[in-house]
């Protein structure tokens, strides 16, 4: 442990550190969907929903999602931003059992259309965990680019997905596999020491049984 996991991160608003894991939380699926988002239907679970507006919960998941970091100045003025912007967000309880008392359910559509659903928690300390994306298990804390691809559950698809990065000098930190069920839907979470250039990802978008690449980029 650190001296800044005791102390807690550098932030804009209530002394809570689960405030700057919201914000976090938000910054992370503003990353995940790589483009402007104009709507988000935000669940709260827990915690979260109990002490959310106190906490400024509410404006910090808001503030990530607009592109915000926890020491932005901006923080506690989320909701005007948005509304001045076009952005549309409401709040409502989340259904959830044995969840993390902080856990925040984020249903969002991007400027394109594209839509995201991402189930994550704040552990404390401003660092969150990303539990679900699309419905199906992705934990990461969001500290590396991350690639998460889902795909068929067949054999040879991890074999390919490796061999792309080895192409491009990509090393592998960490790789999380999971699946709904045998021969169904597969997700396999990617953490890399470097960023993944987009013709990496491009290839990978393009492999048999490969049906959704998403990617965390940390710059």
């Amino acid at each position: 442990m650190s001296i800044f996991d005791i102390i807690g991160p550098v932030m804009v608003g209530p002394s809570s550190s689960h405030t700057a894991g919201a914000v976090r939380i938000g910054y992370i699926c503003y990353k995940l969907m790589g483009e402007p988002i104009i709507n988000a239907d935000i669940g709260l679970y827990g915690s979260f929903l109990a002490t959310g507006a106190g906490h400024g919960t509410d404006k910090a998941l808001v503030a990530g999602l607009l592109g915000m970091l926890p020491d932005d100045i901006r923080v506690p003025d989320s909701f005007k931003i948005a509304d001045q912007i076009g952005m549309r967000y409401k709040f409502q309880e989340a259904h959830l059992t044995q969840a993390h008392p902080n856990t925040a359910v984020l249903g969002l559509t991007g400027k394109s259309g594209r839509n995201l659903e991402v189930v994550a928690e704040s552990v404390g300390g401003g660092r969150i965990h990303i539990r679900k994306i699309d419905g199906l298990d992705a934990n990461f804390a969001g500290d590396y680019p991350t690639i998460i691809i889902h795909n068929t559950d067949e054999p040879g698809h991890i074999a390919s997905m490796t061999e792309v990065l080895r192409k491009f000098n990509i090393n592998i930190a960490t790789m999380q596999l999971y699946r709904a069920c045998p021969g169904g839907m597969a997700v396999t979470v990617i953490e890399c020491d470097q960023e993944v250039p987009d013709e990496a990802l491009k290839i990978l978008k393009s492999e048999k049984g490969i049906l959704k690449v998403t990617y965390l980029s940390l710059e």
